[in-house]
């Protein structure tokens, strides 16, 4: 399905089926882009050696369900106890589908808050826009995740921010996101606007959110230096002209072998640009 068969005009709204189908779709999107510096693709493992694309995809198709349900719960107005609830019982589908391995779990947080408020928009009568949803999740359960960042994180990723002082996902969440509101949105779409084609568009947002993102997975696996080393790199490829330069997808590839090398996988950077992908496929404004 092409992205403008999703695309709302400002006249109607989405359904909470498209909402969902959208989240699916940009999970696809992520994975199907390569090269990827140090995380799964199509034709590869990246830095992981206990998943490959099969896994991503028995991952994506048991999610599917879960972004129609949490949109739905949106267009209700249901609490963050409900959000949290599904997105729980969606965790245990996709640990259940890949055999414990996590495909996703950041996916189904973010993805799925950012699915609940285009349904809570929806209700509201809104075309959905990037500024109106971030405003959405703000307004409707910036508290819940403001109160969430207290608790003492036990996933890896988690207890790898704390330590080293970094943002972590939950303080992205409660700040309503902003480095995908104020970096990946406007990379992708600056990227489309100059004519990139679909993957260097999505590879070059990838980069820019890899430069300034605390991403806690590469944190995890490879300290401060590792989180450091990512994000150098990412603002090298762009500084030198990023995938549209001659020879942009050869020094994305050498990258990719690097962070192969290193251990590295930008987990949190890949979510962040599914998310960009699910707002272009839904926004009027993208």
């Amino acid at each position: 399905m092409s992205n403008t068969a999703l695309l709302t005009p400002a006249a109607r709204t989405l359904t909470p089926a498209a909402i969902g189908h959208a989240a699916t779709l940009a999970l696809y999107d992520e994975l199907a882009l390569t090269p990827k510096p140090g995380l799964v693709t199509l034709v590869d493992a990246g830095s992981h050696h206990d998943m490959d694309a099969h896994t991503f995809m028995r991952s994506i198709f048991a999610l599917r369900r879960y972004f129609v349900q949490i949109a739905e719960a949106g267009f209700d107005g249901a609490d963050f106890a409900v959000l949290e609830r599904c997105g729980i019982e969606a965790e245990a589908r996709m640990l259940a589908a890949t055999g414990g391995i996590n495909t996703h779990r950041g996916a189904i947080f973010m993805l799925g808050l950012l699915c609940a408020a285009a349904g809570a928009a929806t209700r509201d009568g809104l075309a959905p826009t990037p500024a109106r949803l971030r405003d959405t999740l703000s307004r409707r359960w910036g508290s819940a995740l403001t109160a969430r960042c207290q608790r003492t994180s036990t996933l890896p990723g988690g207890m790898a921010a704390r330590r080293l002082g970094l943002r972590s996902a939950s303080q992205e969440a409660a700040l309503a996101f902003p480095v995908l509101f104020e970096t990946a949105v406007p990379a992708l779409q600056r990227a489309l606007r100059r004519g990139l084609s679909a993957q260097q568009a999505r590879l070059d947002t990838l980069f820019h959110v890899m430069a300034v993102l605390d991403d806690s997975n590469l944190a995890h696996r490879g300290g401060l230096a590792g989180l450091q080393h990512a994000q150098r790199s990412a603002r090298h490829f762009l500084g030198a002209g990023g995938a549209a330069q001659p020879g942009g997808l050869a020094m994305a590839q050498a990258m990719a072998t690097d962070f192969v090398r290193r251990r590295l996988s930008p987990g949190g950077a890949a979510d962040t640009l599914s998310a960009a992908c699910w707002l272009h496929r839904i926004c009027a404004d993208t």
